[in-house]
C-alpha cells in the first residue's frame, strides 16, 4: 500500500494551538526544545510568529490531519562559512518534528524530508539541504541518512537541551543522492 504524502501549509495563527499541544507533549519535546521547555500560547507566538525570522514556518498534514511543524530557511554567508561552505552556493536549512505521536514510526517522518527535500532542490534550486540533528537523535539520523543525507561534520555542543549543550551532526543532501533516495 502506498503511503499518503504529506502535505505542507504556511503556518497561521489558528496553528497555535496545535503547537503548544505538541510542545507541551514531554514525549515529543524529549526530543524537540527538551522537556524543561514546555510552550504555551505566547511562547508559540514569540518564537514562531517573530516577523524578524526569515524561516518558512509550515505544518504538515497527513492523512488529512495536523500532525507535524516543519520549516525552511536559506543559510545565510555566516552560516555558510561556518559549515565551510561556498558563499555562492545555494544552501537550505531545515528542521522538523512530529508533534502527534501516535504518527511516529510508521515511515511518516521520511515521507516528510522526502517531500521537503524534493520541494528544495526543484522549487527553490537548492544546491545543498542541511540540517542538524542532536547526535544521540538515533531515530532522526536513521530516518535523514535513510533519505540521502551524510553526516559531514560533528558540531560539538551546539545546542541546549535540558540542562547542557549537546552535540550536533551537520548533516546534508549533496548531489544524486536525491535521484537515489527522495522517491
Amino acid at each position: 500500500m502506498t503511503k499518503q504524502k504529506p502535505m505542507i501549509q504556511p503556518l497561521v495563527s489558528s496553528d497555535v494551538s496545535h503547537l503548544v499541544k505538541w510542545l507541551s507533549d514531554p514525549d515529543v519535546l524529549n526530543f524537540y526544545e527538551g522537556r524543561d521547555n514546555p510552550f504555551d500560547s505566547q511562547k508559540v507566538r514569540e518564537v514562531f510568529f517573530d516577523p524578524a525570522d526569515s524561516a518558512q514556518k509550515c505544518i504538515f498534514f497527513y492523512e488529512d490531519k495536523p500532525i507535524g511543524y516543519v520549516q525552511y530557511y536559506d543559510l545565510d554567508n555566516d552560516e555558510k562559512e561556518e559549515f565551510g561552505y561556498e558563499s555562492t552556493q545555494q544552501i537550505y536549512g531545515m528542521d522538523q518534528f512530529i508533534g502527534e505521536t501516535a504518527y511516529w514510526n510508521r515511515g511518516i517522518g521520511t515521507l516528510l524530508v522526502q517531500t521537503m527535500t524534493r520541494f528544495l532542490i526543484e522549487e527553490k534550486q537548492a544546491d545543498i539541504v542541511v540540517m542538524d540533528p542532536q547526535a544521540w537523535n538515533e531515530r532522526a539520523l536513521r530516518c535523514y541518512e535513510k533519505c540521502g543525507f551524510r553526516k559531514v561534520k560533528l558540531l560539538p555542543k551546539r545546542e541546549w537541551h535540558e540542562g547542557s549543550y549537546r552535540d550536533c551532526w551537520l548533516m546534508e543532501w549533496k548531489g544524486d543522492a536525491y535521484e537515489d533516495t527522495a522517491t
